[in-house]
């Protein structure tokens, strides 16, 4: 297709426009390269990473909400580990271990209370609604259902 501009200039449309077009000036050949995206190849990549935000987005919260019941009951185990110490030494079980005992960032608690032959505790974290139990001896606290294994809800 030619298009006339006046005298000195004739534009011609190769089969691809967008990838160069051919300049007729006094008599020349003058090609000229034009690179780049089109606003639709732009926009069907906008488009697709959206759609991969949209899924990773929920995973990664998932993600960090697991993080931290597992923070939670690593406290927990510690906590356990830091009452058998005590129980060692005193011959039973304390609600306040003082220094012997810190909770991870975020985590707390605990709220200890010591029963007939053991104790239950209970640890919450900052940023999530849920909350862990553990327990020694007979009197259980739910969610925990076996002694000495920490559970969430």
């Amino acid at each position: 297709m030619a298009v006339d501009l006046g005298y000195d200039y004739c534009l011609l449309w190769a089969r691809n426009t967008r990838t160069f077009m051919l300049l007729f000036h006094k008599g020349e050949v003058v090609q000229m390269n034009r690179k780049g995206f089109t606003l639709i190849e732009l926009l069907i990549v906008v488009v697709i990473i959206g759609i991969l935000a949209a899924i990773a987005i929920p995973k990664f919260a998932n993600t960090k909400e697991k993080a931290y019941l597992a923070s939670m009951k690593s406290d927990l185990r510690n906590l356990i580990t830091a009452e058998e110490a005590y129980f060692a030494d005193s011959v039973k079980y304390t609600s306040n271990l003082g220094t012997a005992y810190a909770t991870t960032s975020g985590v707390v608690g605990p709220t200890i209370a010591v029963t007939a032959n053991g104790f239950t505790a209970t640890v919450s974290h900052t940023t999530t609604t849920k909350t862990c139990a553990v327990y020694v001896g007979t009197t259980s606290l739910a969610p925990a259902n076996k002694e000495g294994e920490p559970k969430c809800v």
